[in-house]
């Protein structure tokens, strides 16, 4: 895993890199297995158990859910893929079966992932891409269940982790078991990430029904300009904060696990206070450095 200087510039030109064999089989497994252990002891809130119920149930079960999602920056949350509950709210499927992704905290509040997110070799890596004072603003653990796992439509990160300048989030994405185009790898337009961003996705005022919403819009993307970047297990892609990305459903018999995480480059930069996620008092967003650890990270926007 390596970066010497060759893969660097192939990074700058195309807006993402593969590092095959970043992390160990027994790194990749352990994630797997904590994951595991997360699932088996969650306990699932009302409000994603959806019902039929009347509208004005269905509002404060929106509201729940805007709550759910806007709230967890700082908290280890469950998301699930559509059609997992019956109408009682009961699970359809296996629950473990269930799930789209745990996200947003994980590299913060479990030791497995925190020690992962801040390894030597995701440091080093840091270095090598000349980050001064990276921090780490959100993580994500996705299943891509088998037959259900949904595609995720074409996007550049940057449009819904918005900074001032651009061009300072960068996405990790670790495949945690072999990923290919049955299983639903990633899919990017190569050089697609120098000619910036035209959505973005912003808060509503509090209390809003949806929370979020669109400004600008997606530009129109074919398919034939995409290539499929298969990866193997333990294999890291390197995701430009604006490179445009999209993955297919899976269709497949096998799920497609990772762990993804993005860093800010915080030097210099401004975070926008439109973002859906923000840092929060009990966590701040977690230097990457150890050596940072004192360095007081003033946000401003």
């Amino acid at each position: 895993s390596c970066l010497s200087p060759s893969p660097l510039w192939l990074f700058r030109k195309d807006g993402f890199l593969v590092l095959e064999e970043f992390c160990t089989t027994e790194e990749c497994d352990a994630m797997r297995e904590q994951i595991h252990k997360i699932v088996s002891e969650m306990d699932v809130p009302p409000h994603c158990r959806t019902v039929f119920c009347t509208k004005e149930e269905e509002q404060l079960h929106e509201q729940g859910s805007a709550d759910y999602f806007l709230t967890s920056g700082d908290k280890i949350r469950f998301f699930f893929e559509k059609g997992v509950f019956d109408e009682k709210g009961d699970f359809l499927v296996p629950k473990e079966k269930s799930i789209n992704k745990i996200g947003h905290a994980l590299h913060a509040y479990d030791p497995i992932f925190k020690q992962i997110t801040h390894s030597s070799k995701v440091q080093e890596l840091g270095r090598k891409l000349g980050l001064e004072k990276p921090v780490v603003v959100q993580s994500m653990y996705i299943f891509k269940q088998p037959d259900i796992g949904g595609e995720v439509l074409p996007h550049q990160d940057a449009t819904f982790l918005y900074t001032e300048p651009l061009g300072r989030i960068l996405g990790l994405w670790i495949a945690l078991e072999d990923t290919t185009r049955e299983n639903s790898c990633l899919w990017f337009i190569p050089g697609s990430h120098t000619t910036g961003i035209t959505r973005r996705m912003i808060r509503t005022p509090p209390g809003t029904i949806p929370c979020t919403q669109f400004i600008g819009s997606e530009r129109t993307y074919q398919h034939n300009q995409f290539i499929p970047v298969p990866v193997h297990k333990g294999g890291l892609v390197l995701i430009h904060g604006e490179v445009v990305h999209k993955s297919e459903l899976n269709s497949s018999k096998r799920s497609r696990h990772v762990y993804t995480f993005h860093l800010m480059e915080a030097k210099d930069t401004s975070w926008s206070k439109e973002n859906w996620l923000q840092p929060t008092p009990e966590l701040p967003f977690p230097p990457l450095y150890p050596e940072a650890d004192n360095w007081p990270l003033e946000l401003n926007g």
